[in-house]
Parts: C-alpha cells; structure tokens; sequence
C-alpha cells in the first residue's frame, strides 16, 4: 500500500522540516513571519508555501479586515503535514481529524492575534538569526510543551524534579545562542488588555519552577507599549523578588527599528539599564 507519509519525505528539506514542525507547535504563522524567519526573499517564500500547499501538507486561511480587504495568507499544518511531523519525532500519529480541529480553532478563535503576536517575537528572533552569524534560536517551545512533566529537568537525577509539572502557563520558552553564550528565557506577551495584577501573579508559578529546579532562567515581558512598561516596573519594584524578570515594549522596538535580540531589556527592581538578550547569557 502507498504509504503518503512515506512519499512525501524525500521532497522535504531541513527548511521545510522545521516549517512543518512550528506549524504543529504553534498553530498559525503568516507568509511574512515565515519569510523573515526562514527564506532569503518574500518571493522565495511564497514558491515553497505554494508547493507545501498543493502537497497537502500546509493549509491556508486569509482574515477579512474589518475596514475592507484581507490580512495575509495564514498558514496551518494539514492532516498529512501532521502525520510528518509526528513521524519525524517518533510520536503516535495525530488523531485523524488534528487538522480539521486545529483550522476551526485558529479561523474562530479570539486568540489568534496574541498567538501571532507571540509567534511574531519568536519568529523575529530566527529572522534576526539567519542574518546576523553567531546568533541562533536554538529551541522553541509553545506553553503545552512548557507545562509538561520533566520538560526542563534536564540531565537532573532528582526524583522530585523529574515528577515534577510547572504550573506556569508561559506564551512560550526559548534558548537563544550568541557568540557561543546561551540564554535560555520564558517569553510573557503582553497585549495591553489585562490588569498588570494578572501578570504579576504569573510569577508565583515561575518561583515555584526555579525553587524545584535550584536554577532560574530570565522571564521576559514584552509590553504593549514603553507606557505600560513603566506602569509595571514601577509595581515590581513594589514587591519581593520572585524571579528573575525583565521587561521590553514593542513600540520602542518598533521606533528603533530593533528585534526583541536588540537592546531592549531592563532588569525588574534595577536601574533602567538596556541589555541585548545576548547580554542576559554574560550577565553574573
């Protein structure tokens, strides 16, 4: 019996490889995000969604703007793309209706701009990545992975921190490679909609995490705007240190024209000092 999967794997490449596998991860990505993050052109891009597509491995949506026209293409993973995806990394093969459920989701869903928000950040950072040698985003994680058991016990032998289940609900968790440093951080995205109370209380969840690990990693918060950003610094510096946090906002990324690998970061409850997050990994 012709076996798809099997027909399909040897038109892949590494590029297609990992497109595929963010797609499963990460629900929806645009052409844009795609093209910055992985292609050397826009057209490029577009050529290889358009194969990706007439395969059956990707799907595609395009939202209607409100004030008339339409956004982007947005791009899912389809059933067959699915079953690569899972084939690739060992795992029972996805339910038979995984594609079908995963577009009704993000076509419908209320959520769909902060997933392309967080995707944005993470995306931005590859896209920064492929033109600037020495830098790399290693690994990338959605929130689901982040609250699995054992996922960061790493080479620990502790029984209780292989048993143990994180109880943050992170936007996402990545490892970030320069010049031979790592920086391994949660990303908290931020849309301006909640009460800055919500997202200080996000931080219990990551105290509990670097207890059980005897280890702390950065928590970033990219805010909405450098209003809000001083809104929250200034409530931090209010309380008792309970992670290791550092805020950013995306309109002074936007005005200078920087990715979120830029100078944008200031350490909670110190002096507004900007570090790049490659300097979080040289940091004492």
């Amino acid at each position: 019996m012709d076996d798809p999967v099997l027909r399909v794997q040897s038109q892949l490449t590494a590029r297609d490889r990992t497109l595929l596998g963010w797609l499963y991860d990460h629900g929806v990505l645009t052409t844009f995000q795609l093209a910055n993050a992985l292609f050397p052109s826009l057209d490029f891009c577009q050529r290889r969604l358009r194969t990706l597509h007439r395969l059956r491995l990707i799907a595609r949506f395009r939202p209607q703007r409100a004030d008339g026209g339409s956004y982007p293409y947005h791009w899912l993973i389809d059933q067959l793309g699915a079953e690569v995806v899972a084939a690739a990394r060992d795992e029972r093969p996805p339910r038979r209706d995984h594609a079908r459920l995963e577009r009704r989701r993000w076509t419908s869903t209320r959520s769909l701009a902060h997933r392309l928000g967080v995707n944005q950040f993470f995306t931005d950072l590859a896209g920064h990545a492929r033109t600037h040698p020495g830098t790399q985003l290693e690994q990338w994680l959605p929130e689901a992975a982040c609250r699995r058991i054992g996922t960061f016990a790493g080479s620990s032998d502790s029984v209780a921190v292989l048993a143990y289940q994180p109880r943050i609900r992170p936007d996402g968790y990545g490892v970030w490679a320069e010049d031979g440093r790592q920086v391994r951080f949660f990303l908290e995205y931020d849309t301006g909609a909640e009460q800055l109370d919500v997202l200080i209380n996000k931080l219990a969840g990551y105290r509990e995490l670097f207890i059980t690990l005897e280890q702390a990693w950065p928590v970033l918060f990219w805010l909405h705007s450098a209003a809000r950003e001083r809104n929250l610094r200034h409530r931090l510096d209010e309380l008792p240190t309970m992670a290791p946090v550092l805020t950013g906002a995306r309109d002074t990324a936007a005005s200078r024209q920087l990715t979120p690998a830029g100078p944008l970061w200031a350490v909670a409850g110190a002096a507004e000092r900007r570090l790049s997050l490659g300097d979080l990994g040289r940091e004492p």
